[in-house]
């Protein structure tokens, strides 16, 4: 029997369609790097439809990069999160951070409280106006009158699920989640009861996003309180 070289054999085949067609290169890009956070954020960033990954899409850089830099060095504790960024530099941890920061895209719809309205109307009171006798901050002071965050290192609160929020709020109190020192997040959760938290997570996941979502320049005051990652 006559062989022929492998090459024809190969050509032949490829005439034939019985060959398959070399695969495409892999584009080597941030935005191709990042659909290993979009696994579980949701289709580029825009939060997972189970309610428990947060958004990134369009958060502060510096909220980003602290976010990525807690987890990488231990400050919140999520074992898939810190080891897929353990080995990754600052460097790197900023260009994935500003990424994100820049994609600008919609918002999910609010989810409908269940709460009576006396208890969401306390809920707002703490939010926009605090408590000074318990020195507890209002929320608008740091989140931005809109509480879509502030440049360049406070997130927006509007727009994530009642189960992240509650979550976070629960891992602040309890010390799984932690921020660089003044953690003022850790205090302010672990002042508020049980029904508070309840009823402002119920609040600011049924608001709707304001016709501008986007960050505030600036904060409008200097800050009550001080906080870990965020430039005074």
């Amino acid at each position: 029997m006559v062989r022929r070289p492998l090459t024809a054999l190969a050509a032949g085949l490829a005439l034939l369609g019985g060959a398959p067609s070399p695969a495409a290169p892999v584009p080597d890009t941030l935005a191709q790097r990042a659909l290993a956070c979009t696994g579980c954020h949701g289709k580029e960033g825009r939060a997972a439809p189970d309610g428990y990954y947060p958004r990134l899409a369009g958060k502060p850089a510096g909220y980003l990069y602290n976010q990525l830099l807690n987890f990488r060095d231990g400050r919140r504790d999520y074992g898939l999160m810190s080891e897929l960024i353990a080995p990754l530099s600052d460097v790197y941890l900023k260009e994935l951070a500003g990424h994100f920061a820049a994609l600008d895209l919609p918002y999910p719809p609010p989810q409908k409280p269940t709460l009576a309205a006396p208890e969401l109307a306390r809920a707002e009171q703490l939010i926009r106006h605090g408590d000074a006798a318990r020195r507890l901050p209002a929320c608008v002071a740091c989140h931005g009158e809109r509480l879509t965050g502030t440049q360049p290192a406070v997130p927006g609160l509007l727009g994530l699920s009642r189960d992240y929020l509650n979550g976070q709020l629960g891992a602040w109190r309890s010390g799984q989640r932690r921020a660089q020192a003044p953690d003022c997040m850790a205090h302010i959760a672990k002042a508020l009861t049980d029904a508070e938290i309840n009823a402002m997570t119920q609040f600011l996941a049924g608001q709707p996003l304001p016709a501008d979502p986007h960050p505030a320049a600036a904060l409008a005051a200097p800050p009550p309180v001080r906080c870990g990652g965020v430039p005074p």
